[in-house]
């Protein structure tokens, strides 16, 4: 797809992942009335079909060690399984009314993120980052809530939808540590299809325990349609670009990057579905793009120093 050679694309194609990220969300209004670990079945078993062709060729002349296989179970129980899991079950644990309670701990997956790779990778910042990955944080803050109002009168169900969000950020901040170890050693082709296959597998044993199968005849070809668009844009081809962006990038630039998801989920909600926005959400916007190419800048000048070195 890209060649090595292209380093300086990293943040760039991780921006282009969190808006294919971003414009899920019209897909996903489909599934209504499906368990979410149905959903995260199909989508997965669907992406790993469409990859089935490429395993055998890649198995073969890819090595990959016990230690790398590890790191690929964790990250597909982590992201693929638990992260999707415990996201969507705390949108439907108060049937969507919390959306700004959980969006709002969402906001914490970059704590998750940097620390991890600083303690595991032992990533140093740069001094001018810390400035504008703050900055990035607090803008998709005031993106995501109009005029910085979070609304915490939801129901006797909003702590446990907040745990459940809390589990998601740490699932998805520390998987981006791991995928950032596994992509130094195979590359993201191989990293996509191990982690789509490993997925649909784990997804299918809990579906198996829990009593889910009976869900699995209730899709309609409508809805396999839409699974099959989901493994062409989000899923399936928005993982393999991540990573593709991820290898050549920075954890802790990374997970500042994919903050740009926010972003492209509000302006969805003014094109698509005529939200009205705040002008403060206007100006956050703006200031959350000025900042994410900031750091990508910075992650550019990094990768130059370490070419000339």
């Amino acid at each position: 797809m890209l060649k090595n050679n292209n380093k300086n694309w990293g943040p760039y194609l991780i921006v282009v992942a969190a808006f294919l990220w971003g414009i899920d969300g019209i897909l996903r209004r489909m599934f209504a009335g499906i368990p979410p670990i149905t959903i995260i079945f199909f989508e997965h078993t669907i992406g790993a079909i469409i990859l089935l062709p490429f395993a055998w060729s890649v198995a073969s002349k890819e090595k990959v060690s016990n230690k790398d296989f590890g790191y690929l179970i964790l990250v597909s129980l982590l992201s693929g399984l638990l992260g999707t899991l415990w996201f969507t079950t705390a949108l439907l644990q108060t049937s969507f009314i919390s959306f700004s309670v959980v969006f709002l701990l969402q906001k914490l997956q970059p704590i998750f993120a940097i620390t991890t790779s600083s303690l595991i990778l032992k990533e140093k910042f740069e001094k001018s980052y810390v400035k504008w990955a703050v900055l990035a944080v607090v803008s998709a803050y005031f993106v995501t809530f109009k005029n910085g109002y979070i609304n915490w009168h939801t129901g006797q169900d909003t702590m446990i939808a907040a745990l459940y969000a809390l589990g998601a950020a740490f699932a998805w901040g520390t998987s981006t540590t791991f995928s950032k170890i596994i992509l130094k050693n195979i590359s993201a082709k191989t990293s996509t299809i191990y982690r789509f296959l490993f997925t649909a597998l784990f997804s299918f044993i809990v579906m198996f325990f829990v009593g889910n199968c009976p869900s699995l005849t209730v899709v309609t070809p409508l809805q396999y349609g839409t699974f099959v668009l989901i493994a062409l844009s989000s899923g399936m081809v928005g993982l393999l670009i991540y990573y593709y962006g991820l290898k050549n990038t920075s954890v802790h630039a990374s997970t500042i990057l994919e903050l740009f998801y926010p972003l492209v989920a509000v302006l969805i909600g003014i094109f698509i579905y005529h939200d009205v926005l705040s002008l403060s959400q206007y100006v956050a916007g703006i200031v959350l793009c000025f900042a994410i190419y900031k750091i990508a800048t910075i992650n550019k000048k990094i990768q130059v120093t370490k070419e000339i070195k």
